[in-house]
């Protein structure tokens, strides 16, 4: 999975398309990620020992890596990500532009 956790993506598909945020966590294991203010639900608390106070709460749930694309803040729009090895190192790069993503 090219996506890590405080990437910024752009939402491709679904009732959040067009929307930016920074990726929270990734769920590997499922192709899934956690993105900040995208696919928000309604969740039905019971008050409880840890929350005094039920009720209804809006939380983030993950959506698949599919639907997301690595957003470039120096390009100003999305891009896709290849990888590239130097002195025995992989780095994520722009696959168009061949430029590194994490440092080099």
């Amino acid at each position: 999975m090219k996506i890590r956790a405080n990437d910024k993506v752009l939402v491709i598909t679904g009732k959040d398309k067009g929307k930016i945020g920074a990726v929270l966590r990734v769920f590997p294991e499922v192709n899934r990620v956690l993105v900040e203010g995208v696919n928000r639900v309604k969740r039905h608390i019971k008050p409880g020992t840890v929350t005094k106070e039920g009720g209804i709460v809006s939380i983030e749930r993950p959506i698949h890596v599919s639907n997301v694309m690595f957003y470039d803040e120096k390009a100003g729009k999305p891009v896709k990500l290849g990888t590239k090895i130097v002195d025995g190192k992989k780095y994520r790069v722009n696959a168009k532009t061949e430029e590194a993503i994490d440092g080099k």
